[in-house]
């Protein structure tokens, strides 16, 4: 057990006093809350603005027809087909002359690709100012239909979660976040971290100081203490980001206006809405996008995410961990690893794509038996359980899922045992999936 502990050790502290291991811990916040804030940033400034120019055989668009900021529609007399551009516009919508109900085509040429999205919002657009059309041919005045609109935009959905009497409230948009966020940080850390074990394994090969090693420990020992101690540094990695998050998170909060803060702090303490007399819309739209955020969040049941977190993080890594040792001490270079390691990380790839597809659905079967086998739990279930325990996942799914990646993990420690006592002092020869296995089911004296 001694020997054990000095490996972890060894490896531990070889890694935390890196240079690379302080420039990722430091930069990978920044760089996450960086993407973060860039990529809202460009969401807005990538926001194409088109104007453009209707050619209305039926005369009733004009007034119904309605423009936003980013798509903007006018109905000038001098414009066609020919000279749409130069006439400063940057597509020309042709709506031909339909009677009745009949499907009908209408035309919209532009001088560049126009996108899906504006695509379907001028479509909206067009069937919208035909809806209205109609009410006014039925007797209801654009003036009163406007009205109608206005005031009919009141409703706010409230999402409740029902567990035998009680209720709770919930929040599908934080639910999501935090799905999404757990499962790549378990994703990412499973694919470097296990890398790194394949590489640590490979090199003490190569090196021959395996060979000197396994003369005083046993392969299994030096193994497990390898597996462990880069454990240990991926939890240390992660704490340190949780702790620089914090940080950087209260920063930002200086910069926010005092008015703004104080905003958020009546609604928090009105349920949502400014004091009596002051009126819910003379919150501004900041405060209300913060106490919206800070209302979501607070529904969360952190305890049970955090637990259940770590567990993931910790089960998800031993269980590749123990894969990834095993290749890497059959191989003697990364080339020659590809095509071994493929097997390995295709589960993880596969588990994250599905884990977009259940935090859309999260009861399905799919999302049941992916959060259910050891190879995808760790990054599926933790989708799952943003949205709710016992709710969405109950206790039995939660302890089986759990119970079935321990087993998990510890036959993979089992098997990348067998393999990696033949293959840490095998050299020269190319080895397969075939012959690993075989090496493992093999009696030994």
């Amino acid at each position: 057990m001694n020997k054990v502990l000095l490996i972890i050790q060894r490896e531990y502290l070889s890694r935390v006093k890196n240079r690379a291991f302080i420039l990722t811990t430091i930069l990978t916040p920044l760089l996450l809350i960086g993407m973060i804030a860039g990529g809202a940033y460009f969401s807005i400034q990538g926001k194409s603005d088109h104007k453009v120019a209707v050619v209305d055989a039926n005369g009733f668009f004009k007034n119904n027809l309605k423009s936003s900021k980013d798509l903007a529609f006018e109905f000038p007399d001098d414009v066609d087909t020919t000279n749409y551009i130069s006439k400063g516009y940057s597509d020309i919508l042709l709506i031909p002359k339909f009677n009745g109900n009949e499907k009908t085509t209408y035309i919209l040429r532009s001088k560049k690709s126009i996108g899906l999205v504006i695509e379907e919002k001028i479509e909206e657009r067009i069937n919208t100012a035909i809806e209205d059309k109609k009410l006014q041919d039925n007797g209801i005045t654009k003036a009163k239909l406007d009205s109608i609109h206005k005031q009919s935009q009141f409703a706010e959905l409230k999402t409740e979660q029902q567990s035998g009497t009680s209720v709770k409230e919930s929040s599908e948009k934080a639910a999501s976040l935090i799905g999404y966020s757990c499962g790549i940080l378990i994703y990412i850390t499973m694919i470097i971290y296990g890398m790194m074990v394949l590489r640590g394994v490979m090199e003490e090969k190569t090196n021959r100081i395996a060979e000197v090693m396994v003369s005083s420990v046993k392969p299994f020992q030096l193994m497990a203490g390898k597996i462990i101690g880069i454990g240990a540094v991926g939890i240390t990695q992660f704490l340190l980001w949780v702790v620089l998050i914090i940080t950087l998170s209260s920063i930002a909060q200086s910069f926010i206006p005092h008015e703004t803060l104080e905003q958020v702090k009546a609604m928090q303490q009105n349920g949502g809405v400014m004091p009596t007399g002051v009126g819910v819309m003379q919150a501004s739209e900041g405060a209300q996008k913060i106490y919206d955020l800070q209302h979501s969040f607070s529904t969360v049941n952190w305890s049970l995410v955090i637990g259940c977190f770590i567990f993931y993080f910790i089960g998800g890594y031993l269980f590749y961990a123990a894969l990834f040792a095993a290749v890497g001490s059959v191989v003697e270079d990364l080339q020659t690893s590809q095509s071994l390691t493929l097997p390995i990380t295709m589960p993880i790839i596969f588990s994250f794509f599905i884990m977009t597809s259940v935090i859309q659905a999260p009861e399905t079967k799919l999302a049941f038996w992916a959060s259910i086998i050891p190879f995808s739990s760790p990054i599926v279930m933790m989708a799952r359980i943003a949205f709710g325990v016992p709710t969405t996942v109950p206790y039995w799914q939660l302890g089986l899922s759990m119970l079935i990646l321990i087993l998990g993990f510890l036959f993979t420690t089992w098997l990348a045992g067998k393999i990696y006592r033949t293959g840490i002092l095998l050299y020269g020869k190319k080895i397969t999936w075939k012959e690993m296995i075989k090496w493992a089911f093999t009696k030994t004296a």
